[in-house]
């Protein structure tokens, strides 16, 4: 039901905690974000994280102290309502996951938005591609990897990226497509072998589900807005909000 939706009436759905599960799929044609939650002081610093990697941190849109309400990138959105479900750190050590976080919420917090590589599976879709997550009605599998991000203040550490399998005649096709939406992670990061980028076993995700990968098929991997959360085990801020991983905050922008 959910699928045929637009962004507004989802958001709605979820506002009204009738819908907690990912967004892989859902309201086609519109851009979604992964979302983090910094007090002020440390604002400035993850900016520059995201502007300094911009393949896992697309910055879409960045509020200012204390507001909640976003309106570059939808009408009447409330962040602290309007995502399935949510992540709260303290000190970088996962402490809550909840469905709204009205009661984490101060004037001293600043809302930064990121794109999701969810925007792209639509065109991938439209190019007659098989998005086993889709298929699978599963969460994306996401995977930590060895790949450094350069550090900016206290945040730094390995990117998370995204695994999409695809039979070796779709690859070329895969990677063009997405290279046309760098403003949601663009073209992959690595083809193949996982193991060259620190993943040890697909059929074992950091986040995400577990998709089949069939003989024959190649991993291709993208960037992973996912990637904040690991940053921020060790940047450890006294107060971090995250999106809860495939559970996206879903805009009003339109993809392309």
């Amino acid at each position: 039901m959910e699928r045929q939706l637009s962004p507004s009436q989802l958001r709605q759905r979820i506002r009204a905690g009738s819908y907690r599960g990912h967004t892989s799929g859902l309201a086609a044609g519109y851009v979604q974000c992964n979302l983090v939650i910094l007090p002020v002081a440390w604002a400035a610093d993850f900016r520059q994280f995201c502007n300094l990697n911009p393949k896992p941190c697309p910055l879409v849109s960045v509020g200012n102290p204390g507001d909640w309400r976003m309106q570059d990138v939808g009408e009447g959105i409330d962040i602290r309502t309007d995502v399935p479900m949510y992540r709260i750190f303290r000190e970088g050590l996962l402490v809550d996951e909840v469905n709204d976080i009205n009661r984490y919420w101060s004037d001293d917090l600043v809302v930064f938005l990121l794109g999701c590589s969810f925007s792209f599976e639509e065109a991938l879709l439209g190019a007659g591609l098989e998005i086993r997550n889709i298929s699978e009605a599963v969460n994306v599998p996401m995977y930590r990897t060895d790949i450094p991000c350069q550090a900016a203040g206290p945040f730094q550490g390995n990117m998370v990226v995204s695994m999409r399998p695809f039979k070796p005649e779709d690859v070329s096709r895969a990677v063009a497509i997405s290279r046309q939406f760098p403003d949601v992670h663009g073209e992959p990061v690595h083809i193949g072998d996982p193991s060259l980028i620190g993943i040890g076993n697909l059929s074992s995700p950091d986040f995400g589900d577990a998709v089949t990968v069939y003989s024959g098929e190649i991993p291709v991997f993208w960037a992973c807005g996912v990637t904040p959360q690991v940053v921020l085990e060790q940047a450890k801020p006294p107060l971090c909000i995250t999106h809860s991983p495939g559970a996206m905050l879903v805009t009003d922008l339109e993809n392309g």
